[in-house]
């Protein structure tokens, strides 16, 4: 079955369901470590008649195991990797790059529209091979480097980097880059409508946490904007989420999330209310896309959600973490 063409043709709720039912018969055959989780639980997979009934992998797994949903062996295109900031560091074994590719692009596109249209910007203070952000990032600057697309070192200094021209302007930047970036403007300008300033994650160790109102605060103040756009992304997905202010984020047609009860993981607690994300992401067909992530949040209604933090017992995610560790 052609898994990829129909994830990123869904266009209705019916056929999201649909396609995740065969996706999880999919990864009950494929998929040894799901398998084994399932049993496990004492679960028989042939009863699961509905979505809401799919039990979900702990992303600690990512840690511990090689997460494929192949049965034979193959050699990964490439393996991404999280940076963490203690312990042991996840890994995603990705057996088909292509599928990635296509995720980042219709992801995108679904959100903000062609990418031809964008100048992207990368301001992170290394390269790293094996991050899935970094990789994405480049990804969608190599397809538009015709347009000015390039990285950016958080210590540069020209002042109409990122001025508006003919195209629109998005800025990538780890958090403490934008603010290692503001720091070192010569003069604050106010920018065009066509500018977006995205940020990806915390601080990460790098500098002092703080919580993400008073950080698009200093954002908008320092760039003169009305709204700063987020990401919401981790190693262990082959998707992104995406929010365009307040930090209510929205999924492609293909990504679901749920909130689970802190105290009882198995079940899914209603709208406005605080526990674990659960999240569907069928273009993780090749790995796990029924995952148990450590962070908290709330949905705000079947499309939207918040991303409130971690977890206690949970290490800080470094996933968007470029520093070499």
């Amino acid at each position: 079955m052609n898994f990829k063409k129909k994830i990123f043709s869904i266009r209705s709720n019916n056929e999201f369901k649909n396609l995740t039912l065969d996706i999880f018969h999919y990864q009950v055959i494929n998929n040894q470590i799901y398998r084994n989780y399932l049993q496990l639980l004492k679960i028989d997979p042939t009863k699961i008649k509905d979505i809401t009934e799919i039990p979900y992998l702990p992303i600690s797994f990512f840690k511990t195991h090689r997460i494929l949903s192949n049965r034979n062996k193959i050699i990964p295109n490439i393996i991404f990797t999280s940076s963490g900031t203690t312990g042991i560091k996840s890994k995603h074994y990705i057996s088909d790059l292509s599928i990635y590719n296509e995720s980042i692009i219709n992801g995108f596109e679904f959100f903000y529209g062609s990418i031809k249209k964008f100048k992207f910007i990368g301001l992170f203070p290394y390269d790293r091979k094996d991050s899935s952000l970094i990789y994405m990032i480049k990804y969608l600057i190599h397809k538009t480097v015709q347009n000015g697309s390039r990285f950016l070192s958080s210590h540069c200094k020209e002042k109409n980097i990122i001025f508006p021209d003919k195209k629109n302007i998005l800025l990538f930047g780890l958090s403490s880059c934008l603010l290692d970036f503001i720091e070192k403007m010569e003069e604050k300008n106010e920018y065009k409508k066509n500018v977006i300033i995205m940020e990806t994650g915390g601080m990460k160790g790098v500098k002092k946490e703080i919580i993400r109102e008073e950080l698009h605060d200093i954002l908008k103040k320092s760039f003169i904007v009305n709204e700063i756009h987020s990401e919401y992304g981790m190693t262990e997905l082959l998707s992104q989420a995406y929010s365009k202010k307040d930090g209510i984020f929205r999924c492609p047609p293909w990504m679901k999330i749920y909130i689970r009860d802190t105290k009882d993981p198995f079940i899914h607690i209603d709208n406005n209310k605080i526990g674990g994300i659960d999240i569907i992401n069928l273009s993780n067909y090749l790995s796990c896309p029924f995952i148990a992530t450590e962070d908290l949040g709330k949905k705000i209604n079947d499309k939207e959600f918040e991303v409130l933090g971690r977890m206690d017992f949970s290490d800080i995610r470094g996933c968007n973490v470029m520093t070499i560790m």
